[in-house]
């Protein structure tokens, strides 16, 4: 469409408004005086999702949005509203219900951002709540309003949740191939470097991993890694802490609950196996959760269905799991604390990843990349390691492992002035204080270990070779003793 505007006109109505969602291609003819600007209007989607189980209030809401230029999709539900983004993914901006059928939507803002970055959602509560605010802001929304009390910032907001959406599309790396690939791991050690190489060689599979190591490894880096690896890339990966909820509360987180199912129960929820169909469940901290939990657990891993909470039906679905946890599971059994049919159902492929302290030439390469997405995030310039602070930093032995390392990066990014050198006065005073690993405890711990796989080959040959008969003797499980042997290269 081709038509003649004035100058003055063209410029208050579209250089003045530049969040407009008309593109213009113009070109200017001077006639006796007279300038005219010929328009060809091209229509930009600025796609906007209304997220709420309200008909006439999500109604109401897309008429006036749309009356502002905007263009809106519709979904009543949280499971809705994941195949509305599958299926339009040029979506840039989502007006999200905090109170939904079969979600929250704070915790659904946390699940939406990490498979798409780029979105930025505004949560709507009919209950403003300064708690849930925090947390939406945590994880992740751009903001978050109280019907009635905002609806005047509801445009206004959506003009700036789309110039951001729009800065943020143009700068990010898609997490394919960024934060969430095996080549956003530092690995210059050779355990870790092993470590990837496995995950690697999963990820093309189907096959359950188990991620073991101390708290703060990356047990959550590298399952999200494998995600992005794997044919499930397009899928959902979904994450749940199994240390965080109670037995009941963990029940409904996993397996979801209908309506009425228990006292509070006033609509039904989805649990993250649902979530996850046809994508990626990591269950974190596994270790941690009920015995009568896991063998419902073990019965989703077998048969790919499970019974909600309140119903009486079976919910199938199709969903790889990848757990992880802290503590020796192995111990566990043997203490009547996990069952040993799940371990051997969720191990079929185990990956111990290596504590800091044990892969010491990983920690520079890691600070530094540490400290640059931290200068990103708090948009700080030329802040660097001084060589005495990065001599403290290698030196540590770090018990909270890579997330502790990145906690004291922020710390001292916070307290360094731009274009200055992180010092040592810096870093938390347990650090500044502490000494370099002398090579006597290296040694010592050397020794240990030659001594744990000399006596260990003694006991195997006193028992001709019986695996069975060694563990016994060793007061170790029968599963331990061949972990024993694979570590320290034993053959019998």
């Amino acid at each position: 469409m081709v038509f003649h505007i004035s100058a003055g006109y063209f410029l208050k109505k579209y250089i003045g408004e530049p969040t407009t969602a008309t593109l213009l291609i113009f070109y200017i003819k001077s006639c006796g005086g007279t300038i005219t600007f010929t328009l060809l209007i091209l229509h930009i989607l600025k796609l906007v999702l209304i997220i709420d189980d309200e008909v006439k209030l999500r109604t109401l809401l897309a008429r006036i949005i749309a009356m502002e230029g905007f263009d809106v999709v519709q979904a009543g539900t949280a499971k809705l509203a994941w195949q509305k983004l599958e299926q339009q993914p040029e979506i840039q901006v989502v007006l999200c219900d905090v109170k939904l059928p079969d979600d929250n939507g704070v915790q659904l803002a946390h699940q939406l951002k990490q498979r798409y970055p780029h979105l930025q959602i505004i949560l709507l509560t009919a209950y403003g709540n300064i708690a849930d605010g925090v947390q939406a802001i945590k994880n992740g929304a751009f903001n978050y309003l109280t019907k009635g009390d905002d609806n005047h910032r509801i445009v206004p907001l959506l003009h700036d949740a789309f110039l951001h959406a729009g800065t943020t599309a143009a700068t990010m790396v898609p997490p394919k191939a960024s934060v969430a690939s095996f080549t956003s791991i530092t690995a210059v050690s050779k355990p870790m470097q092993q470590a990837i190489q496995l995950a690697q060689k999963v990820a093309a599979t189907q096959t359950s991993v188990l991620l073991t190591g101390e708290t703060g490894t990356g047990k959550e880096v590298f399952a999200r890694a494998i995600h992005y690896a794997s044919s499930r890339a397009a899928e959902p990966f979904v994450a749940i802490n199994c240390s965080a909820f109670s037995r009941e509360l963990l029940e409904t987180e996993m397996f979801g609950h209908k309506q009425g199912a228990f006292t509070g129960a006033l609509k039904d929820h989805m649990g993250v196996f649902e979530q996850a169909h046809n994508g990626t469940l990591f269950l974190d901290e596994l270790g941690d959760m009920s015995t009568d939990l896991q063998a419902k657990l073990l019965r989703a891993l077998e048969s790919g269905e499970f019974i909600k909470v309140g119903d009486s039906k079976p919910t199938q679905v199709n969903v790889r799991v990848i757990a992880a946890t802290h503590k020796n599971l192995e111990t566990a059994i043997e203490q009547g604390h996990f069952r040993e049919d799940l371990f051997y159902r969720i191990s079929v492929f185990q990956i111990s990843l290596p504590a800091l302290r044990h892969r010491p030439e990983d920690i520079e390469p890691l600070a530094n990349e540490l400290l640059l997405r931290c200068l990103q995030k708090m948009e700080k310039q030329a802040i660097y390691f001084s060589a005495e602070c990065m001599q403290k930093l290698v030196s540590y032995p770090w018990p909270g492992n890579v997330r502790e390392l990145k906690n004291v990066i922020e710390r001292a990014v916070i307290l360094t002035n731009n274009t200055e050198p992180i010092q040592v006065d810096a870093l938390p005073a347990n650090i500044q204080i502490s000494q370099p690993t002398t090579s006597a405890t290296t040694n010592t711990s050397l020794h240990l270990a030659e001594a744990e796989r000399l006596h260990i080959q003694k006991v195997l040959h006193h028992t001709q070779g019986n695996k069975t008969k060694a563990a016994e003797l060793l007061h170790i499980a029968l599963t331990t003793l061949y972990r024993k042997m694979a570590e320290y290269k034993i053959e019998a």
